[in-house]
């Protein structure tokens, strides 16, 4: 939601109910974890009042841990927080289960997915960042490929039930190779609200399997 038409955010969220998308994914940035700013828990409670599908709420911020409460209270369903923000990775990952939300792990685009390894049967998804996070429209990171194919086999190899969710640099042109990959959830903010008819860019964009 960070690329639409925020003078009209009625519209867009009507136009993402009536589309085939799964879910609204939100990106909270605090200026300091990244450089940018975008919003908050008051934008996101209008949000879920007029939403008729999850919210994945995307936390790009310092200590994470301080707001779960506040991000369920909210109406976050699925609330990802990053790998380098959280220096008690899985203290953390039980405290957003146990408010009642399903948990990701965000993991930037030079962080290895093998220091997952220990909570990979934990985590209901990860969030592969394929662009330096921060700001939308960015190209998206060739690397990305490798890393989408070592966290699939991880999680094929200890029978984790984890999704893999990939955000940056998503393209009708690139989004089937992610795919076959091993991606279960594109993230194509750009794409979808810079097309001239976004809910086809949708239907698109599921064809590919997602």
């Amino acid at each position: 939601m960070l690329s639409c038409n925020f003078l009209n955010l009625q519209h867009d969220i009507e136009m993402i109910n009536e589309s085939e998308a799964d879910w609204f994914h939100l990106d909270i940035m605090d200026g300091v974890f990244v450089p940018n700013i975008t919003f908050g828990q008051p934008i996101i409670k209008y949000i879920k009042k007029a939403a008729k599908k999850p919210l994945d709420v995307h936390l790009m911020i310092v200590q994470p841990e301080r707001y779960f409460q506040d991000f369920k209270e909210s109406g976050a369903d699925i609330l990802s927080f990053h790998y380098e923000a959280s220096t008690h990775l899985h203290r953390s990952i039980y405290a957003v289960k146990n408010l009642g939300m399903k948990v990701g792990v965000t993991l930037n685009p030079h962080t290895d997915v093998k220091l997952l390894e220990d909570v990979i049967s934990d985590v209901d998804m990860v969030l592969i960042m394929s662009v330096n996070p921060g700001f939308g429209g960015q190209r998206f990171i060739e690397n990305s490929y490798r890393k989408i194919k070592t966290l699939n086999e991880m999680i094929l190899r200890h029978n984790s039930t984890a999704l893999i969710e990939v955000d940056g640099g998503v393209t009708l042109e690139n989004a089937a190779d992610l795919v076959a990959c091993g991606v279960d959830v594109l993230v194509a903010g750009n794409t979808i609200f810079s097309h001239p008819n976004p809910p086809e860019a949708i239907r698109r964009l599921k064809m590919m399997g997602v």
